[in-house]
């Protein structure tokens, strides 16, 4: 009885082989190893959706540069040429001017002539405005927004690769798993196979263990589309182009890198560029309060005109002696009285807008207060469940190899080998589970506290 155990264990060592034969390739092909933290850095680089994030950044440095520009002296040309069919007409008082015509006596003169031209430059240089100066604050806040979103979307993405990164850990474990499930109920469903073909078998027990085996199969062609599937998916998040070479590698010594532990660091939800960027928003709401304050203050400004007119009856643009010059030089004071706008309403407006970003911000940090105390649980509650389930699974998988064993020596029912078998798939499915659990958990953890860059930096 232990030859045939042992020539179907023979067996089962080159069918194995085979298996591996036939994998994709997932080693043996492999072009590179590429690190968690490569991944990380390759997707800021080469996404997209971040790439266009960092033209918005760059997009609000340069309107915060243009703001300056209002300081610069504003110079333009002017000209015009003008016909005028019908000249103007005011009453001129000749009594004043001359006794020979009653005092309040007048006559209706013609002012101008039918062509006129106008050329000049004029110059323009603010002196005081403090709106400008708001306006200026304005943009250099909007842009650290900016730079803050931008921050939040690499974050947002650095999370994405590490958690499909960890997942295409877990599957490889989970494939090689799968394999030495497969190998199991191959060596149970031999035994079995054996006893029917002597008669001394029921047929349904038979088919309960091919169901078995058939399972695990199953399982390992699975386990390796998900696997292909994965890295695609990580591929994606990196930014590649070519979306074929799946062929890589991933260090699988990273988990040794870092402790499964929520104290990592001393927690940092302020620092999170999403809490940032609320605090922003609510001191840019205070801003445009006093840039709507700052817009009934008096401006000064230099302003100056240098050019000549031309007056003519007849169409001549170059006519002689029909030129006079034009200038002058002054301070522009303009008092601000009614805008057509409710300042009152406005201000109560950005107030309650400052209010909003502040609640929000309260309201998120109480959020990743919550997440982190619930990962912390979870990391601990999952600890435990995966040494109890790792030794139960040991535990089967003894009790198994002696069923094995037993049914061989027809000591032992096959439905009790049958049903371990059940119960053993099961419990290692949750077992995986489990340990992408905890993963997913660390890493939420990791997000919520401010921690999760020391996966690249």
């Amino acid at each position: 009885m232990k030859s045939k155990l042992n020539k179907i264990e023979h067996n089962i060592g080159i069918f194995m082989i085979l298996i591996m034969l036939l994998l994709p390739t997932l080693n043996a092909h492999a072009q590179q190893i590429i690190t968690l933290s490569q991944a990380i850095q390759n997707g800021i680089a080469n996404k997209k959706n971040i790439s266009a994030g960092k033209l918005d950044a760059n997009i609000s440095n340069l309107q915060t540069q243009a703001m300056y520009r209002k300081y610069w002296p504003q110079v333009s040309a002017e000209y015009t040429y003008v016909y005028n069919p019908i000249l103007q007409t005011s009453i001129f008082p000749i009594g004043i001017f001359n006794p020979n015509y009653p005092i309040d006596a007048t006559k209706s003169v013609q002012f101008g002539t039918k062509w006129t031209q106008s050329a000049g430059l004029t110059a323009f240089q603010p002196l005081i405005n403090v709106s400008i100066q708001k306006q200026i604050h304005e943009a250099k806040l909007k842009e650290r927004i900016a730079v803050l979103s931008q921050e939040q979307s690499e974050y947002e993405l650095a999370y994405n690769i590490a958690q499909t990164y960890i997942d295409i850990y877990l599957q490889e474990a989970k494939i090689k798993s799968c394999i030495a499930d497969t190998s199991r109920t191959y060596v149970s469903y031999k035994l079995l196979k054996n006893k029917f073909d002597e008669k001394r078998l029921l047929k349904s027990d038979l088919n309960t263990s091919k169901v078995n085996h058939n399972n695990t199969v199953q399982s390992l062609s699975d386990g390796i589309s998900q696997l292909i599937e994965d890295k695609v998916y990580l591929l994606f998040l990196m930014g590649a182009i070519d979306m074929n070479k799946w062929d890589f590698e991933i260090d699988t010594l990273f988990a040794t890198k870092y402790s499964i532990s929520p104290k990592v660091m001393p927690i940092q939800i302020d620092q999170l560029p999403e809490m940032q960027q609320l605090t922003l928003q609510s001191q840019l709401t205070h801003l445009q309060v006093n840039s709507e304050k700052s817009k009934h203050i008096p401006t000064v400004n230099f302003k100056g005109f240098i050019g000549a007119n031309q007056y003519t009856n007849v169409f001549n643009p170059i006519a002689a002696n029909s030129w006079f010059g034009l200038s002058y030089l002054g301070l522009d004071v303009m008092v601000p009285l009614l805008f057509g706008e409710n300042l009152k309403n406005k201000t109560q407006q950005l107030r309650l807008q400052s209010k909003q970003y502040e609640l929000q911000k309260e309201n998120k940090t109480l959020q990743y207060t919550k997440d982190l105390i619930t990962a912390n649980l979870q990391i601990e509650n999952i600890k435990t469940q995966l040494v109890t389930q790792k030794e139960n699974i040991s535990l089967i998988s003894e009790s198994i190899a002696i069923f094995q064993a037993r049914v061989e020596e027809g000591q032992e029912s096959t439905s009790n080998l049958n049903l371990e078998e059940t119960n053993l798939q099961a419990l290692e499915a949750k077992y995986e589970t489990s340990k992408k659990q905890l993963w997913v958990h660390w890493l939420d953890y990791l997000k919520a506290s401010g921690q999760l860059s020391i996966l690249w930096k």
